[in-house]
């Protein structure tokens, strides 16, 4: 959500739960991926495949 206190908040409790530097990094790496597949995919309106489209098949 972007909010300066969570981002603080969750990374320290991360850090103290044994995330090293580096899988904090890969971590940003993967968020920045999600990140711009997200953009791409609202700015060329991609449509939702069917198999994802409501009702949901249930299980």
């Amino acid at each position: 959500n972007n909010c300066t206190y969570c981002i603080a908040s969750h990374t320290a409790s991360a850090f103290g739960k044994g995330m090293t530097d580096g899988m904090f990094k890969e971590l940003q790496a993967v968020i920045g991926m999600a990140n711009e597949t997200n953009k791409l995919v609202t700015g060329y309106q991609v449509e939702v495949d069917e198999r994802f489209k409501p009702p949901l098949p249930k299980k």
